[in-house]
């Protein structure tokens, strides 16, 4: 059995409720129990949600040396946080960096990820199902 942790970055904790268009109208918190009921056999899945840079960072190096993967949705942070990427540098378990939305095709600021430059794989632009297929890259 895999351990991987799902750690979700700041207004994700809103989905559901914002920008439907883009994000669906499902909240994590219910796709999160679809996923488990999905991958009972194969993963320990375990969720983390923060809207706080600091927050995301202890968490990395809380489990970066004992998980065998980390799915990561960073939000705005992907475009600004350095510190997000050398914590990711800083540990041993991969991360796999996941969108939603295809951030290359909204605003300009988004086009630029920090933490793909750290990152083991980047799935974007597949909706929630991206974090089916960045658990599959766990679980290969």
């Amino acid at each position: 059995m895999r351990k991987i942790i799902i750690i979700n970055g700041p207004n994700l904790n809103l989905l559901g409720k914002r920008e439907t268009e883009i994000y669906g109208t499902q909240t994590f918190e219910s796709f999160f129990e679809t996923l488990k009921a999905t991958y009972k056999d194969h993963a320990d899945l375990v969720y983390y949600q923060s809207n706080h840079e600091g927050s995301i960072i202890d968490k990395l190096h809380e489990v970066g040396f004992d998980y065998d993967g980390i799915i990561l949705n960073a939000g705005a942070y992907t475009h600004t946080s350095i510190a997000i990427h050398d914590a990711i540098k800083g540990i041993i378990t991969p991360v796999h960096e996941v969108h939603i939305s295809d951030i290359s095709q909204r605003e300009a600021f988004r086009n630029y990820s920090y933490v793909s430059l750290a990152a083991a794989s980047v799935t974007v632009g597949k909706g929630l199902s991206g974090y089916n297929e960045a658990i599959d890259k766990v679980l290969i």
